[in-house]
């Protein structure tokens, strides 16, 4: 299997979130790329950096003025007296109406869901080339391979349309449904993070045209709180094109794996002919947010049973995070293919 990734990834180094209202340490760091590239090597397969496709296919999901937000409000924000070292909201609005403000600081209230995701001269760098990334692998799977891997950092799928949030800035397995749904397919993206894929069901929740399942801890008192429930099921033209399966915490393999089936017949039902696996890897029992319990012989299965529904997939990396079997989780995934 062909890994993409490219190495400016690397520059975003966000230094701390904000959890139950302590500061603490962000665990999205840098570091989870060796992790991951570690697994990727031992396997022995190619890895390729993806050449630039520009904004336009990042526009195709996210509106212009979100991108305008996220590649220039670091240097608005440090033209502010007394700012932070990094973007982070302080103001949200209750609800978004017709204002949209001309200030930094509302901007960033305005696109910015949560206090988890601070925007730091690197950020908009990494987050392009993440999403070039994910663009590049599916475009391997629209060229012919059966399978790509995507090495994304920082993740994607708490990033709606316009916003980020969780981590997350551009949703990159959003991007890379659009570029293979622009191209012919049918697409459903199979969401098995330990959070709600929030930002991508948002993305394509009014749509009938890309189906979206996320697998997760249940949001009544996991992140992201406010999606992730059962009865949402879409709207409009994409009523009937989402389902969520939400997990008890602590759910392990046998649980987890039932709800992956059930998941995985929704898009077989759907008449998907092409997939996009948003693989997060912190189900894991031994991840630092201990949400879910799935082990590393739990996730050998999830990769064959998604592998053994036959369909191309393009594989992108959400979340996982630093723990000593986050590599070996990786690489239980990637050998089904």
């Amino acid at each position: 299997m062909i890994t993409v990734f490219d190495d400016a990834q690397r520059a975003h180094d966000p230094q701390f979130f904000l959890s139950s209202g302590a500061r603490k340490p962000c665990p999205e760091q840098p570091a989870r790329i060796d992790a991951l590239l570690g697994a990727v090597r031992r396997m022995g397969g190619p890895v390729v950096q993806a050449p630039d496709a520009g904004l336009a296919p990042i526009l195709a999901v996210h509106p212009a003025r979100y991108v305008t937000f996220l590649s220039g409000i670091y240097e608005r924000w440090m033209r502010i007296d007394g700012a932070s070292a990094e973007v982070i909201p302080n103001v949200h609005p209750a609800s978004r109406l017709d204002g949209y403000p001309l200030s930094a600081v509302g901007q960033a209230g305005f696109h910015m869901t949560d206090t988890s995701c601070p925007i730091s001269a690197q950020t908009w760098g990494a987050a392009y080339a993440s999403a070039q990334t994910a663009l590049h692998a599916a475009d391997l799977v629209l060229g012919g391979e059966n399978a790509a891997y995507a090495l994304c950092r920082p993740p994607g799928h708490h990033a709606f349309a316009e916003s980020a949030g969780g981590f997350c800035y551009l949703n990159n397995s959003g991007i890379a449904a659009q570029r293979l749904t622009d191209a012919g397919r049918r697409v459903a993206i199979l969401d098995v993070d330990l959070h709600h894929g929030n930002g991508t069901q948002g993305m394509f929740y009014a749509r009938g045209d890309v189906l979206t399942v996320s697998l997760h801890a249940h949001p009544e008192r996991f992140y992201p709180f406010f999606w992730g429930y059962e009865g949402e099921f879409g709207e409009g033209a994409g009523l009937g094109a989402n389902l969520n399966l939400p997990l008890p915490r602590g759910t392990g393999d046998a649980g987890f794996l039932d709800a992956l089936a059930q998941g995985i017949e929704k898009v077989q039902a759907w008449g998907a002919d092409t997939l996009v696996l948003a693989l997060g890897l912190d189900a894991f029992e031994g991840d630092p947010f201990a949400g879910l319990s799935v082990t590393t012989p739990g996730f050998a299965a999830i990769g064959r049973a998604v592998a053994a529904m036959g369909l191309p997939v393009v594989i992108v990396q959400e979340g996982g995070y630093l723990c000593d079997q986050l590599g070996d989780n990786l690489e239980a995934v990637l050998r089904a293919w």
